[in-house]
């Protein structure tokens, strides 16, 4: 404080405020997976990073005679503010998507937000009090560990296999807390087809999981942008169809249409419902008119069904190429095989870190994203997740004996320094070697 009475501001030689942020900012930082798309956006590197969807799948034309009509019929309206729970037309079709996983809503219970990763954003923020516990999968989706680190909150994995979130687990987890009088705000989870693990939780795990949050009085945040996106068999309903009071379901067209119209939902309990329209009016006055027009004209006018079936064409195509040539070139590895979705989760010898591989990767113009990026604990390193949905099935084979370069380079470096002969690597299949036995 200033003689004046000013108070004295003292920064750094970088951000002359940074002593006048607040704490939450604190939890602010770059991913691993952002800083990894100036990799990607250089042509000569194969990326196996980034979650972006195919695109160039979707026909041009679809999209161009969508925004064409919405301009001519509903300009005005277009680029006007609308709703802040989003346009009503919109709101029907999203309830005929859900259907498809088992969902029967009302549309006054859809909130539409500007990506699903806002809707993320906005039920942290009503929840989330600095100090609260969030639990989630381990791995879990670097995306919303973001979010909560970002309201301070503390995200404590729950175990899971190659069958999805372990019940014992969470219900050991949830007992240890407990007895640490800590406070659980919900549960985060990807059943389908898992971001980063590629793994669905079972059918007949759901209804156990969602008795023991009942039980305990937790919510349920259920986040399932790749759903429709399976390859044999569809994932079993969604939670939200089992416990409709339960569970908030959030959804996205970024992966079945586009991520550049930024359209997304949150089907809430009627309570939470209203506090969620509330937050987004705060936030941001009200989603995209325009973009939301289109995505409806797109619903009404085209075979989108057919659509996501050309997706799931494409995706598969890939996904088969990167398990054949992992299975070619690091046999000696281990990973999981999605029936949907656009990752693969590999695991490696733990005497590999796979961040510190990094730099190497890129070196030998091959990118993924390290395994740390997915857990809030530093774990990870031993793993790395593998997208296929974005590069060419040759495109991928050549990243994968890029990798192999790396990651056999690796394992020779050691052994010669070892001198104890080669390292036997023996790596069991799933998500992570064990549950950890004390739950923390």
């Amino acid at each position: 404080m200033t003689s004046d009475g000013v108070p004295q501001r003292t920064g750094n030689n970088l951000d002359p405020w940074y002593a006048n942020y607040a704490e939450r900012a604190a939890g602010l930082a770059a991913s691993e997976v952002r800083a990894l798309f100036a990799v990607a956006s250089r042509p000569e590197v194969v990326s196996l990073a980034g979650g972006m969807p195919y695109v160039s799948a979707l026909p041009q034309d679809l999209i161009l005679s969508s925004m064409d009509r919405v301009m001519r019929t509903e300009g005005p309206t277009a680029l006007q503010y609308g709703s802040g729970q989003g346009i009503p037309a919109l709101r029907e079709h999203i309830l005929d998507v859900m259907a498809l996983e088992g969902i029967q809503g009302s549309v006054d219970n859809v909130v539409t937000s500007t990506g699903s990763q806002q809707a993320l954003d906005l039920v942290a923020k009503l929840f989330i009090d600095p100090g609260d516990v969030i639990l989630a999968e381990s791995p879990s989706y670097v995306g919303a560990l973001g979010v909560f680190r970002s309201y301070q909150a503390s995200v404590v994995h729950v175990a899971m296999d190659e069958h999805g979130l372990i019940p014992e687990a969470l219900r050991q987890t949830i007992a240890h807390l407990r007895g640490q009088s800590r406070r659980i705000k919900f549960l985060y989870t990807i059943p389908n087809f898992h971001n980063p693990a590629g793994v669905t939780l079972s059918a007949e795990r759901r209804p156990e999981i969602l008795e023991i949050c009942r039980a305990n009085e937790i919510l349920v945040l259920e986040d399932n942008p790749y759903g429709l996106l399976h390859f044999d068999e569809p994932a079993p309903n969604a939670l939200r169809s089992l416990d409709p009071e339960g569970v908030i379901y959030l959804g996205s067209f970024s992966k079945t249409l586009a991520p550049g119209f930024r359209v997304g939902w949150a089907l809430a309990p009627h309570a939470i419902r209203e506090k969620l329209i509330l937050a987004a009016e705060a936030a941001i006055l009200s989603p995209s008119s325009f973009s939301q027009l289109v995505v409806s004209e797109y619903l009404s006018s085209t075979d989108w069904r057919g659509q996501i079936d050309t997706f799931r064409g494409v995706y598969r195509e890939r996904k088969d190429a990167m398990i054949e040539a992992l299975g070619e070139y690091l046999p000696q590895l281990s990973w999981t095989n999605p029936n949907g979705g656009f990752y693969v989760w590999v695991t490696m010898p733990d005497v590999l870190d796979s961040k510190q591989m990094l730099p190497r990767a890129v070196k030998e113009l091959v990118a993924y994203t390290p395994g740390t990026a997915f857990f809030a604990d530093g774990r990870g390193r031993h793993a790395m997740r593998l997208s296929f949905c974005y590069p060419t099935p040759d495109a991928i084979r050549v990243g994968i004996r890029r990798l192999a370069t790396v990651v056999n380079g690796e394992l020779d470096l050691l052994d010669t320094f070892a001198g104890t002969g080669p390292l036997q690597l023996p790596i069991k299949p799933g998500i992570e070697p064990a549950p950890p036995t004390d739950l923390k």
